[in-house]
């Protein structure tokens, strides 16, 4: 199975051993694309686990459980990352701007969001997001070129997921 935050990798080869804690995620890139993967497979845990503590206060397992029950994650679209290298040994926060697609009570929907992320007990966190846009699409028939921007038909890309 190919790995939902869209690496092209295998699942057990690129996220799960993230989410499973038996690899250590390296970069901010990693952990925006393991927490996908992770809302992806359903995995709240993980989630929760990864976002700083001043951010956890906010959550709760069973709340972010709940969300991801409720939907379907289509397809991850990476922008851009902060050089997290530079960002490490200057102590400061890092950013991966990405958009998402999932489907939510029969609509599929677009966020687009830059997450910051901070080092915390030597581990990358998720601090925040700002979302720049959120928006609904129709479903597209299935030889309609896909919502997403892939050049795809919809039926040879998102669709295959829901």
């Amino acid at each position: 199975m190919l790995c939902p935050c869209g690496s092209e990798q295998a699942y057990n080869q690129c996220c799960q051993p993230f989410i499973m804690a038996s690899k250590a995620v390296n970069t901010p890139e990693q952990l925006m694309r393991s927490r996908y993967s992770a809302y992806a497979n359903k995995q709240a845990t993980y989630i929760y686990l990864t976002y700083a503590k001043s951010s956890q206060v906010e959550q709760s397992v069973e709340d972010i459980a709940q969300w991801a029950a409720q939907t379907t994650w289509l397809k991850l679209i990476i922008h851009s990352a902060s050089d997290h290298k530079k960002n490490l040994a200057n102590n400061e926060h890092a950013q991966v701007e990405f958009s998402a697609f999932y489907q939510l009570n029969g609509k599929i929907w677009l966020m687009r969001e830059k997450s910051n992320f901070a080092i915390e007990d030597g581990k990358w966190r998720y601090l925040d997001g700002d979302v720049s846009d959120s928006k609904a699409y129709n479903k597209p028939k299935r030889n309609e070129f896909c919502f997403c921007g892939s050049h795809k038909k919809f039926k040879q890309c998102c669709a295959k997921n829901l």
